[in-house]
């Protein structure tokens, strides 16, 4: 019962972890006049959280072989809490960007110690229904904000709604941190067990290198494109702002959907074929949208198959972290793999406006097509070498 109570308690945290991911650009506009701020100033604050998070991810490792996960989720949850209760009142944007460290660092943190606990404890049905649950996170967050958004209060009040939720699971997870103690022990998930025991190979030095460098592809391949796909649609493609965001929606929702369709038949296939599965469909899909001249349908339906084929990637790569290394190593390469995914999330998409601006918005979707061959490059490489 308690391990339920445990497992439990890990997907509320990241459901917890999605909420303020996608709201920025939601409450953004509305911020920033309350601000006196102009629209590029939101560069400043989530460069400024991602770097910190990154860097909170790399150093995780270490922290949690000193205190325990159970210590460090719970405390950087009620760090992200108050950094989300502080948005809601700071006086200037200064005051924006000084919070933003916490709540950087303390998603950071949040993330890849979650990331290790579940790769090490759990089968790899629940590393894909973990994502699943980040998913709805990120789906429910700018759904919150825009019901804030038409309330008196505006995006202060979201913002403070948000920052009440992450400190009553700040509260949930600091009253529970005996369930967390099993950790050091075997994992105790029945599909865990019936595994056969794992026979590691010497670490290869390129293999700790090449873990992180799948993870800049793929999180390059996957935010690049949800972060370009509307611009697309309407600028190439001559679809409505409002069909364009609808799509957009509905290749994350197919990510989402699919990371809890994977978990159903993960333990059955493993977490290798997944991935190669995975990154053959997507590259399918990215391929179809990056064709011009294609039937609108058509092109759509490969935006879609792109995101059904990178729903067991991310989780399925970082369950195999813990399989592909020995435990102490695992744990170094997982915060490795963390902050190669906050860079490839953040700077290559990034790259992608000037790469738009300088020979078209056609060229972006190709560069996503060369990224995926390099992932299935780098993943077939590393399980070469381990």
């Amino acid at each position: 019962m308690a391990h339920l109570l445990l497992l439990a308690i890990v997907y509320v945290s990241f459901v917890s972890l999605g909420l303020p991911d996608a709201v920025m650009g939601v409450i953004w506009p509305a911020m920033r006049e309350d601000l006196g701020q102009p629209l590029a100033a939101v560069g400043v604050l989530t460069i400024t959280m991602t770097v910190c998070a990154a860097l909170s991810a790399g150093f995780a490792g270490r922290i949690v072989a000193r205190v325990g996960t159970g210590v460090v989720v719970a405390a950087s949850c009620l760090m992200t809490a108050l950094a989300l209760v502080g948005f809601s009142v700071a006086p200037s944007f200064a005051w924006l960007v000084l919070l933003g460290i916490p709540l950087g660092a303390g998603g950071g943190a949040v993330d890849a110690s979650l990331n290790h606990f579940v790769a090490a404890h759990y089968s790899s049905r629940h590393m894909n229904w973990l994502h699943g649950f980040w998913g709805v996170g990120a789906t429910t967050g700018p759904a919150v904000m825009g019901l804030a958004l038409a309330s008196p209060g505006g995006w202060t009040r979201g913002v403070l709604t948000l920052g009440l939720a992450q400190l009553t699971l700040a509260v949930l997870l600091w009253s529970t941190l005996s369930l967390w103690r099993r950790e050091r022990s075997h994992p105790t998930d029945a599909a865990a067990v019936d595994e056969p025991p794992v026979v590691f190979k010497p670490v290869s030095r390129r293999a700790l290198w090449l873990a992180p460098l799948c993870f800049l592809f793929y999180v390059a391949a996957e935010m690049g494109t949800g972060l370009w796909a509307a611009s697309i649609l309407v600028n190439s493609r001559g679809t409505s702002l409002a069909q364009a965001g609808f799509w957009v929606s509905v290749y994350f929702g197919s990510i989402t959907a699919g990371r809890f369709g994977v978990g159903l038949v993960s333990n059955r296939l493993g977490n290798r074929r997944l991935v190669g599965l995975g990154v053959a469909l997507a590259l399918a899909g990215a391929t179809l949208f990056a064709l011009p001249g294609l039937p609108a349908a058509l092109s759509l339906a490969g935006l879609v198959l792109m995101g059904l084929g990178c729903a067991p990637v991310f989780p399925s790569l970082m369950h195999e972290a813990a399989r592909r290394f020995p435990a102490d190593v695992a744990r170094t390469v997982i915060g490795r793999q963390m902050m190669a995914a906050y860079a490839g999330g953040s700077v290559i998409p990034a790259a992608f406006g000037l790469l738009a601006t300088w020979v078209g918005l056609g060229a972006v979707m190709p560069v996503v097509v060369v990224l995926l061959i390099a992932l299935l490059w780098a993943t077939r490489s590393l399980d070469r070498l381990t």
